[in-house]
């Protein structure tokens, strides 16, 4: 069997527990993952299956939505609530103004450092490694797009803490908007709570809580990867993609990428657009062919 999952990530739960969970509820090791969460994040975790792991990089997965709690006043060793507090500064009395004055430059395009803390490679080597062992390594900044970022918290509260609502590009780290936030209103920030309710279409109200998962909830490619264009195949055809043969269509399309349906109308094979036709990139074996839900 194959398919993509939508989970419902537990607090405390790294997203690779999640997939051995997946692992040994489905009996596979074909299990992956897009879009990490940190264990003190919960909400929507893309999990594939089987074949469809490989199509994982074809899914519509931008934007992110989060909604988050930061904390003003403190700074931790991981910008989040599970590092140690490394300093802390006084609260500006007037920080909800302070802050909805910063926000729009946290809008759009921006650069950001990833946290000390994270799984970011630096010569093939995760950040955190270099953490825990005392080091300090030069950070690469890293161009993110911040479509929407709003302060939920009404201006006049006094509260250290403040919920935002955030829609954002794969790749932005929530840690880091704490932090680089607090500083720009004079103070420290780290995240205490995160909560991802939307990846690119899929929603938190469409995602299975981890220990109720079953066979049942995977979903096939084909609903999963809209809006790409579904295109039937003969079963000529089938086979010549099977092959790996450029296939030319007799209606020509404008998707510069297509998904190939198979004679059971599932999704077996995505394809780009090159001058001589369409071009097989990922196909899945026909062995696995009749596995899918």
């Amino acid at each position: 069997m194959f398919g993509i999952l939508l989970v419902d990530k537990p607090l405390g739960l790294t997203s690779h527990d999640v997939v051995s969970r997946v692992r040994r509820t489905f009996g596979t090791k074909r299990v992956g993952h897009a879009g990490t969460l940190d264990p003190l994040a919960s909400g929507v975790l893309v999990v594939a299956v089987g074949p469809a792991t490989r199509f994982l990089q074809y899914h519509n997965l931008d934007p992110k939505e989060y909604v988050s709690t930061f904390r003003f006043g403190s700074a931790t060793q991981t910008d989040d609530a599970e590092g140690e507090i490394l300093e802390t500064r006084p609260v500006p009395a007037d920080l909800g103004h302070l802050v909805c004055e910063t926000l729009p430059q946290y809008r759009g395009s921006i650069t950001q450092l990833p946290p000390l803390y994270s799984a970011v490679k630096k010569a093939g080597k995760p950040l955190y490694a270099y953490a825990r062992q005392g080091q300090e390594v030069d950070r690469d900044p890293r161009r993110v797009f911040i479509y929407s970022f709003t302060d939920e918290t009404a201006q006049e509260s006094q509260s250290p803490d403040r919920i935002f609502r955030i829609q954002c590009s794969g790749g932005t780290y929530i840690r880091s908007l704490a932090r680089d936030l607090g500083e720009s209103v004079g103070t420290l920030a780290h995240v205490v709570s995160l909560v991802r309710n939307r990846v690119g279409p899929f929603t938190l109200d469409q995602a299975i809580p981890l220990d109720q998962i079953q066979p049942t909830h995977l979903l096939p490619l084909r609903e999963t990867l809209a809006p790409l264009p579904m295109v039937p195949l003969t079963e000529t055809q089938i086979l010549m993609v099977r092959q790996g043969r450029t296939l030319r269509l007799s209606t020509p399309l404008a998707a510069p990428t297509v998904a190939f349906l198979d004679s059971e109308e599932q999704v077996f094979a995505i394809a780009r657009h090159t001058p001589l036709g369409y071009q097989p990139e990922c196909v899945i074996p026909a062995i696995a062919e009749h596995e899918t839900v």
